[in-house]
């Protein structure tokens, strides 16, 4: 039994240097806000040339608005070339060169870039594309992004530092407010950005390309040995190995790309499951690498935090699993009690993020609800890409599906990339199960401090399978006879 005691002790204090960490990371947002800036060229002066990627993957419903988007933007025509990488294997080929010859009658210079296989996924296609591409920069834009006019205009000035060699912006929203878990997941995406890209990149931290909405100097890449697809995080391996490589990153608070937050349950947590496990197996990949490295110390430690970020959720199962059975025990080992400050780390950074945003009081308050239901309700999804990642299991790159969805009302089960109910979803039951029957046994046992956590935890799997049922039963009501002849918008 000393076992789960020691367990339960080693995650809490594992999960208290992570909580401290966003308490860092918040706390030197908040001692250097200001913003990277840099003037642009004169009159007399030449834009550089761009080469702008598009990977895409069977996105028949988004595909029209992102190629509208990039052929307006506001540069020069001969300095631009549009790389739409088209691995799809739907009608979406077909749209798309319809699409790509269109812009160019009308002279832009768009080409259509097919492949044999989609060997390497995202990263095979970015590869692909780099061979054919005359840009000394190269811009990336996922399937569900839309650039502004003076997206280029605005972030090229970045690279006025040849040792800059990738400029990420800011990702803003096109759908936040279509139901609660948008509203929650934009909360994520700004507190990512808006605080700790913000704080890594003012303080020279390691930081991380997010894979769309930014801009790569083409020397960078190719230095750093291009695009691999040894992980599902292309994006995080190529950042990590540019900046060991002697490169720097910065982040642009100010320019934002607004991107479709996905509406259906199980598409974010195919989203998040790609991410954690990418992020382990980038780890496993480079964090020799980086302590071999000549950095200084802390940007060793803070880099090693960043890319382990995800190992928050498998503690947090394990403290679930163990902590009323180590509170039960004459246990020889206790939990330090300054380790709960750490818990105000995510919620600070939280704050900081919303700062500056025009919100009452009550709807912050139940944004935050929402954003730590989520992130509990998350643990056991992520713990399964985590022990993937660990144990060497090879997945194919999973894309998030898109359904050009912006207004609340807007119907997206009829969709044909919905995906079907995940079956983890019964393990997110037994979780809320299990921690809702410990939070009683702590009550019992006047364990008063446990049980506040415990329905947390109940709340959170609970409203994971709760929503994961419900929009299940939503699409299969939308398949019925009765629903066929309502419009899909």
């Amino acid at each position: 039994m000393l076992v789960i005691n020691i367990l339960y002790v080693a995650s809490c204090v594992l999960l208290a240097i992570y909580g401290f960490h966003s308490l860092l990371l918040t706390v030197l947002h908040w001692w250097q806000a200001r913003h990277v800036s840099a003037s642009l060229p004169g009159e007399g002066d030449e834009w550089p040339s761009v080469t702008i990627q598009l990977p895409i993957y069977n996105e028949q419903y988004v595909v029209e608005r992102l190629l509208a988007a990039c052929a307006r933007l506001d540069y020069p025509l001969d300095r631009l070339q549009i790389q739409v990488l088209d691995d799809s294997t739907d009608g979406t080929k077909e749209l798309t060169r319809r699409i790509v010859d269109g812009w160019r009658a009308e002279g832009v210079d768009m080409e259509h870039v097919t492949r044999p296989t989609r060997e390497g996924y995202k990263a095979g296609a970015l590869h692909y594309g780099l061979a054919m591409a005359r840009g000394e920069f190269l811009a990336v834009f996922d399937a569900d992004f839309l650039p502004q006019p003076d997206f280029l205009k605005r972030a090229l000035p970045a690279f006025a530092d040849p040792l800059v060699g990738c400029v990420q912006a800011r990702w803003g929203h096109v759908n936040p407010n279509y139901s609660w878990l948008t509203r929650a997941q934009a909360a994520a995406i700004d507190m990512h950005f808006g605080v700790e890209q913000a704080a890594r990149s003012r303080n020279g931290l390691l930081m991380n390309f997010n894979g769309s909405a930014g801009l790569w100097r083409r020397e960078c890449v190719i230095e750093a040995g291009g695009w691999q697809a040894e992980t599902l995080t292309e994006d995080l391996d190529l950042s990590y190995r540019a900046q060991l490589a002697g490169w720097k990153f910065r982040f642009l608070d100010d320019v934002r790309v607004p991107a479709e937050i996905p509406v259906q349950l199980n598409a974010y947590k195919r989203q998040q499951f790609r991410w954690a496990k990418g992020s382990i197996q980038t780890a496993r990949k480079l964090l020799g690498v980086l302590w071999w490295s000549p950095l200084p110390v802390h940007k060793k430690v803070f880099g090693t935090l960043h890319l382990t970020g995800y190992a928050v959720h498998p503690l947090m199962l394990i403290v679930l699993l163990t902590a009323v059975p180590s509170a039960s025990l004459p246990s020889a080992f206790h939990v330090p009690p300054w380790i709960i400050l750490a818990a105000f780390g995510p919620w600070l950074l939280y704050w900081a993020s919303r700062a500056n945003i025009a919100e009452s009081w009550p709807y912050k308050f139940s944004l935050l609800l929402m954003l730590i239901l989520l992130g509990t309700g998350m643990a056991i999804n992520n713990t399964k890409a985590i022990l993937e990642a660990l144990i060497g299991k090879k997945s194919g790159f999973e894309r998030t599906p898109k359904f050009n969805i912006r207004t609340a009302g807007e119907v997206w089960s009829q969709n044909q990339y919905a995906l079907p109910r995940d079956p983890v979803v019964w393990l997110e039951v037994a979780a809320a199960l299990y921690a809702g029957g410990m939070a009683v046994i702590a009550v019992r046992h006047e364990l008063l401090g446990l049980a506040p956590w415990l329905v947390l935890y109940m709340c959170g799997f609970g409203y994971m399978a709760w929503l994961s049922f419900h929009q299940a039963w939503e699409q299969s009501r939308s398949h019925s006879p009765q629903q066929a002849h309502r419009p899909v918008l």
